[in-house]
């Protein structure tokens, strides 16, 4: 089945989860957009969540999901949430599905587990995953391993169930290629960063929109939770106390409330300003409808002149 099927969408582009800056009016311009809109539940109560979905709702009557970050501890209760206002799609990420997969598949959920590798994504399957999206460790945030260049051909023939490419796409180009290596749609973060609807700071997304093509830099693979970010100076600091084995504390206390800080302060220097490697193509802010429908326009375009 095709993604544009599956999801009841006009374009095979789903809006990457990002905690803190996915919310009502990047979900809604996306899936206004002919997109999939998707609400990032990371860090909210599950109060804060049911009034994230009706401010959606109030914003588009388009098709529109839920990322559950599988660490948290309210799960359960997200999920009540999420049934009760019928929101018919999640994605998962950080963590198994495996408890709340039955729960979710009897509420008639179609569910969507974000992979970084071809075993999980197998794994994935087996528990009734509607479909998994590829990502690779070019992508901005929580970050695996492999490049999507590799990854995403691997879990394509590992698995039967739709497969959507992720990590270092944000313009036609990348989306032809993740269909030429047989993805059926792509999930897109960075790119929508720099867009009028995005409600981060200002300077967020100036920074995304400086960055260049080596500026981004992984931090936290000695602790086993690898985030993209641009470099700056805090991210400086942290990899010169990881060079010198400091202590989850020490590093826990230099990154709190990091995200808050570049998301709404505009603190680029101070805050993390997570962002993928792709960002070095980003050079313009734009309305979602006219970046999809770009980019939509422009892979059509690249797969048309393809020659061999």
């Amino acid at each position: 089945m095709s993604i544009t099927n599956l999801l009841n969408i006009k374009y095979p582009i789903i809006q990457g989860a990002m905690a803190q800056i996915a919310k009502a009016p990047l979900v809604a311009a996306v899936s206004n957009a002919g997109g999939l809109g998707i609400i990032a539940s990371g860090g909210m109560t599950a109060d804060m969540l049911r009034e994230e979905i009706k401010k959606t709702k109030a914003l588009t009557d388009k098709p529109f999901g839920v990322n559950l970050m599988l660490m948290m501890t309210n799960i359960a209760e997200l999920t009540e949430v999420i049934i009760e206002e019928k929101v018919g799609i999640v994605t998962t990420g950080a963590g198994t599905p495996k408890t709340f997969m039955p729960i979710w598949k009897e509420a008639g959920i179609i569910v969507i587990p974000v992979v970084p590798s071809v075993m999980i994504a197998k794994r994935m399957e087996k528990m009734g995953a509607d479909a998994v999206i590829a990502e690779g460790t070019e992508a901005g945030g929580h970050v695996g391993e492999t490049t999507t260049m590799a990854l995403l051909p691997q879990i394509v023939d590992a698995v039967t169930i739709p497969v959507i490419g992720a990590g270092g796409i944000a313009d036609g180009r990348g989306i032809a290629a993740a269909l030429a290596l047989g993805a059926k749609g792509v999930q897109i973060g960075t790119r929508f960063l720099a867009t009028d609807e995005c409600p981060v700071h200002p300077d967020f997304k100036a920074a995304v929109i400086k960055a260049s093509d080596r500026d981004t830099m992984v931090t936290g693979r000695k602790a086993g939770a690898p985030v993209r970010s641009i470099k700056n100076k805090m991210i400086k600091e942290y990899i010169r106390l990881e060079e010198e084995n400091a202590d989850r504390d020490t590093l826990e206390e230099l990154t709190l409330g990091s995200l808050r800080k570049a998301v709404q302060e505009g603190d680029t220097d101070n805050g993390s300003v997570m962002a993928g490697q792709i960002a070095g193509l980003i050079t313009e802010i734009k309305p979602c409808k006219d970046v999809i429908e770009e980019m939509m326009t422009d892979a059509k375009n690249v797969i048309a002149g393809l020659e061999l």
